[in-house]
């Protein structure tokens, strides 16, 4: 089992080269990868208890998503964002259900399981499949929004659904009224591990422990709303939004250099097994289902995929235009291009989320008796990964360029305003300490030739200067770190204020954090 597990992490590893290589998002190959594997004669056949899947897999693949999320463009287009986490979800949980139903024969419950598990596009997929995309920022904000909340809706969903299953009985009424209490406690929960969270890593100056806590935090907050029966998952989701917005100004710049490619590092590997679990689970699901029934579940695959598909373009389109017909004050304020429409409703990917919840089915009833239809679930889970990741993963940047659709470069935009900012704000700071002799002539020299080279070159004048300074004294050191401090600070006030979303002050801050730890270099 060992040499199995190493096997599949290199195989991850090559992967991963290859789709950077043919400039392929890596879940692409990862699902692919996944189905060959199923066709490997002799593999060991793979048990694995379908709740350590649930609960070891899930919290750390949503939590850094949650982390990363802008505040600010996730609540000023929430009008977006949750109908479609939300309606849409319920909406194509209940087509799949009943297709599942009507097609097979199996139970409604047994459908409502299978259609909360392919209802909502994984997080980790659209951030891959997005990131290279030249589009308006305001498309990825909603994807990544919708793929964030979405899973809270179908894994509460799931979880109803298998107690169904599992006790014969359902109350519509009664169902209804425990999704709110479960959100509600998950949100309550969340706040408070995200909240107690901040408040450990502030108290902490040791990046390879900060890191660790950092990796404890989505279990903490996934086991503690389960144990008080709340949502988890929302939890998560929630902790990683308020963790992600305080942590700019809790963390050093020496734990953000160590800590993110620790998550990048988790998040692809934890990413790679599901595939692969998945790929050995294949080959004997393959063989319980009846002999010569593979076209048929192949047209059954074909005909929940397409029905999936065709429920996120007519909400989308309905949803999007249906105010606007009757509201031409809406329309003005709220202007809606069909392109942008038609390509969020392409872009509907699922992904390793939907994996682990199928992993998670349970194997028996309470009466001993197998789980109804647990095998024909995976294998049409599967199929629908398949299908959404390498269709229209795939067709994505081609589909960009028929429809026209270019990038807005907001973020470009907020990017070279905020430095700018953000220079002139730490010019003035040494020009202040220059002037109040804390810092030698010469240092101060320096320090603001650095940066007035740098102004130049943000509002487009010609470069006056050499870049940065090779020549070190400790006095330098010193006023260069103040003036990294208030670059720092002044993106994170601009954050704050509204001005930039989180990615760009990201993207500066980890800039800063760079030119830090070459002061502490030098230093040493």
């Amino acid at each position: 089992m060992v040499e199995l597990i190493l096997i599949c992490l290199v195989t991850v590893a090559l992967l991963a080269i290859v789709a950077r290589k043919i400039d392929v998002p890596y879940p692409i190959l990862l699902t692919v990868a996944g189905g060959l594997l199923a066709l490997v004669p002799g593999l060991p056949v793979v048990h694995l208890d379908p709740q350590l899947v649930f609960n070891l897999f899930l919290p750390p693949l949503l939590y850094p998503a949650a982390v990363y999320t802008s505040w600010r463009d996730f609540r000023a287009n929430l009008r977006s964002i949750l109908p479609l986490a939300i309606f849409l979800v319920l909406l194509t949980m209940t087509a799949a259900a009943y297709a599942l139903h009507l097609l097979t024969g199996l139970p409604l419950a047994v459908g409502f399981v299978f259609g909360a598990l392919i209802s909502p596009p994984d997080a980790v997929a659209a951030l891959a499949v997005t990131k290279d995309l030249r589009v308006p920022r305001k498309i990825i904000v909603i994807l990544e929004g919708e793929s964030l909340v979405n899973d809270a809706t179908s894994f509460i969903s799931f979880r109803f659904a298998v107690a169904a299953v599992l006790t014969g009985t359902f109350s519509l009424g009664q169902a209804s009224a425990q999704f709110l209490f479960v959100a509600a406690g998950g949100i309550a929960v969340g706040l408070a591990t995200g909240w107690l969270a901040t408040q450990v890593q502030k108290r902490l100056d040791d990046p390879p422990v900060q890191t660790m806590f950092s990796l404890l935090t989505p279990y903490v907050a996934y086991f503690s709303g389960e144990k008080l029966h709340v949502s988890g998952i929302l939890a998560v989701v929630i902790a990683g939004i308020y963790y992600g917005w305080r942590a700019p100004r809790v963390l050093s710049g020496r734990m953000r250099l160590q800590a993110v490619p620790v998550w990048q590092m988790v998040t692809f590997i934890l990413n790679g097994i599901l595939f692969m679990l998945i790929g050995l689970q294949l080959p004997q699901v393959i063989h319980a289902l009846p002999p010569g029934s593979t076209v048929a579940i192949v047209k059954l695959a074909l005909l929940i995929l397409l029905a999936i598909i065709l429920v996120r373009f007519v909400w989308l389109f309905v949803a999007t235009y249906l105010p606007r017909l009757f509201s031409p004050a809406f329309r003005r304020r709220n202007p809606a291009p069909w392109q942008q429409t038609a390509l969020i409703a392409w872009t509907g990917m699922r992904g390793a989320d939907s994996l682990a919840g199928a992993l998670a089915i349970p194997f028996v009833l309470a009466d001993g008796a197998p789980f109804p239809g647990r095998d024909l679930i995976l294998l049409l889970t599967f199929c629908v990964i398949f299908g959404t990741l390498v269709l229209q993963g795939l067709t994505l940047k081609p589909l960009v360029g028929w429809l026209s659709i270019v990038d807005d470069h907001v973020t470009e935009k907020e990017e070279r305003l905020a430095r700018l900012k953000a220079n002139e704000a730490a010019l003035a700071r040494v020009e202040d300490m220059g002037s109040s002799n804390r810092a030698r002539a010469q240092s101060v020299e320096r320090l603001r030739s650095e940066y007035a080279d740098r102004i130049r070159q943000l509002s487009k004048e010609p470069s006056q200067g050499g870049g940065l300074h090779r020549l070190y004294s400790r006095d330098f050191e010193e006023l260069a770190r103040e003036a990294l401090e208030t670059e720092r600070e002044t993106v994170i006030a601009l954050r704050n204020e509204g001005s930039i979303s989180d990615e760009v002050l990201r993207h500066i801050q980890h800039d800063i954090d760079l030119a830090e730890a070459r002061l502490q270099r030098r230093a040493t």
